[in-house]
């Protein structure tokens, strides 16, 4: 096990890692920056060194700040959490040769799931179902070309990225040009790569997501799934697992698809498949997540399986030993909330002061934070 984790990461991921780290006796270092001295990782952490002013470009996207912290402090391994840094394949590699443990997949298994295009060619070869698509778009014309041969509604989606950017549906042949445009746009802001592809947009779908785990030993599980359908501007806001409208048949027949092509692929840590599902209840195979996500706490309730703590053992090398949970028992059925510092009326950013904070308790009930009462949330 790991003597010394760096947390590349912020707010109730970083401390639902440090959890984790401490229930493992693994310490750890906490990075920050100048806006988040008073946060709570930086408090809990046995250590906290501030990389840079606010701006993320310039401190939890700081490549070389962050490898230099975990050089000084004598870290073994990163976890990278969720966004900021966990699904880029150069920083993971560029830990692997400076003698860093990954916590999470490999560098060549995140290319091949981490990229949306390449992750699709993928499903394909191991038989999940797809949504009819492209690959990456060359132009404009090429856009509004393959939009009519697939037909109408389309959604444009960026190939390196998510969360809603570089993300337009595309009712007619009209609108193609311009949200072609806009999305390439987006993609190459919100992500440094201004590809994007075509997919049959289905209007009303329910999303379902189905959670991997891997060891480097070949063991290989699915942990059930969770639905994701409550969402405004492509972002999630309720989840819930198991999903109501998943049979026990699908499940075991998308789980076993799912082990077969994360075995072939070499795949290891925990990862996330997204599907949608349309009327007829056929499930499509859309995009995998290289990571923990924001929604992995009711999967952990309704199966007893800590995930963060086995994605640590597994990137430590040891041979994990997971409950099965098929043919499926679930304890019971979770939902989780995300609470958001936002103006109800405009869904905008409300940074500010928490002028009082009473966390919900009782039987069943988690909280999963990274703010207290007195803490100012920062721009």
């Amino acid at each position: 096990m790991f003597k010394k984790v760096l947390i590349a990461n912020r707010g109730e991921i970083a401390m639902r890692i440090l959890r984790a780290c401490r229930m493992l006796g693994v310490r750890t270092v906490a990075i920050h920056s100048t806006a988040d001295a008073d946060a709570l990782h930086v408090r809990f952490a046995d250590e906290a060194v501030c990389i840079g002013p606010p701006e993320p470009a310039k401190s939890y996207l700081n490549v070389p700040a962050i490898i230099a912290v975990a050089e000084v402090t004598n870290a073994d391994a990163i976890h990278p959490g969720y966004g900021f840094l966990s699904e880029n394949a150069k920083f993971a590699e560029l830990c692997k040769k400076c003698g860093l443990t990954w916590i999470g997949p490999s560098p060549d298994a995140m290319m091949k799931w981490g990229d949306k295009v390449t992750s699709r060619t993928n499903a394909k070869i191991f038989g999940l179902p797809l949504l009819p698509g492209t690959g990456v778009l060359k132009d404009a014309d090429d856009a509004a070309a393959q939009a009519a041969e697939i037909g109408f509604p389309v959604i444009l989606k960026a190939s390196g990225g998510g969360g809603g950017r570089g993300m337009r549906i595309v009712r007619n042949a009209d609108e193609v040009h311009r949200a072609f445009e806009t999305a390439r746009h987006e993609a190459s802001v919100g992500f440094k790569n201004p590809d994007v592809y075509l997919e049959r947009f289905v209007e009303e779908p329910r999303h379902i997501e189905f959670q991997v785990l891997a060891d480097q030993h070949g063991g290989i599980w699915t942990l059930g799934e969770r639905e994701c359908s409550l969402q405004r501007r492509h972002q999630k806001v309720i989840e819930e697992a198991p999903s109501p409208v998943m049979t026990n048949e699908l499940r075991d027949e998308i789980g076993a698809k799912i082990r077969n092509a994360i075995g072939s692929t070499g795949y290891t840590s925990l990862g996330t498949l997204e599907f949608l599902m349309d009327e007829r209840k056929n499930l499509y195979f859309m995009e995998m997540n290289t990571r923990v996500q924001v929604e992995h706490p009711v999967t952990e309730m309704t199966t007893g399986v800590d995930l963060v703590e086995l994605q640590i053992r597994a990137a430590a090398g040891e041979k994990l030993t997971v409950p099965d949970t098929r043919p499926w028992s679930f304890r019971g059925h979770a939902i989780e909330c995300r609470i958001n510092a936002e103006d109800p009326r405009s869904f905008a950013p409300w940074p500010g002061l928490i002028t009082g904070y009473h966390a919900p308790g009782g039987g069943g009930v988690r909280v999963d934070s990274g703010v207290y009462g007195g803490f100012r949330v920062p721009p």
